[in-house]
């Protein structure tokens, strides 16, 4: 039967009796008893960690009076230590292996940061190269566009002093006839009236 959790307790609802006032007892026994057991068994839980964490102090303790001791008398020729089961760290006999253990660890984490660094920064290279490219790319297309926006609007001027050149010798020419026409009609006029004679009022 699975631990019953505060919220379990917070959240407990009784059924109320029938023929009289209050909950049904054999349901609120029942409840008490489910209680009773979590209640049990989390002090059981806490006996036992407080056994381990005794036991880990007096470890310690052992091992900094072994370490004193060591340094205190001379060093014996060490045996080779039976090599670790493959996938198990070693378990540290001494402080000073468990300052070795503890240096490795760190000299583990400092190496997979320095690849996840060097990883970080060759991707950001290679980021940095793809916009770069991008940026050349569509600086380039639109120069290129722009040359030909130039290119067209140069051939758009050049029509249009072609037109206005054309145009110009056009009205010219126009107005040339027109003053010819003007100074025939003007030179025309005295001859008619000198063959008429003086004109009647």
């Amino acid at each position: 039967m699975a631990l019953l959790t505060a919220e379990d307790i917070l959240n407990k609802k009784f059924a109320a009796t029938k023929f009289r006032e209050g909950y049904d007892v054999e349901e609120v026994d029942d409840f008490l008893d489910e209680v009773v057991r979590t209640l049990s068994s989390v002090q059981e839980e806490n006996e036992d960690l407080r056994s381990k964490l005794a036991a880990a102090e007096r470890r310690v303790a052992e091992l900094s009076r072994s370490d004193a001791a060591a340094a205190a008398a001379p060093a014996p020729v060490a045996a080779p230590a039976p090599a670790a089961p493959a996938g198990k760290a070693p378990e540290p006999e001494s402080a000073t292996g468990m300052l070795q253990l503890a240096q490795k660890l760190h000299d583990d984490y400092v190496r997979s940061g320095q690849e996840e660094g060097d990883r970080l920064i060759a991707e950001a290279k290679s980021e940095g190269s793809r916009i770069v490219r991008e940026a050349e790319e569509t600086s380039h297309r639109t120069l290129s566009q722009l040359e030909q926006e130039r290119s067209l609007l140069e051939r758009k001027i050049d029509e249009l002093r072609l037109f206005e050149r054309d145009y110009r010798t056009r009205l010219k020419s126009y107005l040339q006839n027109l003053l010819g026409d003007l100074d025939a009609r003007g030179a025309a006029l005295p001859a008619r009236n000198s063959g008429s004679g003086t004109p009647q009022l």
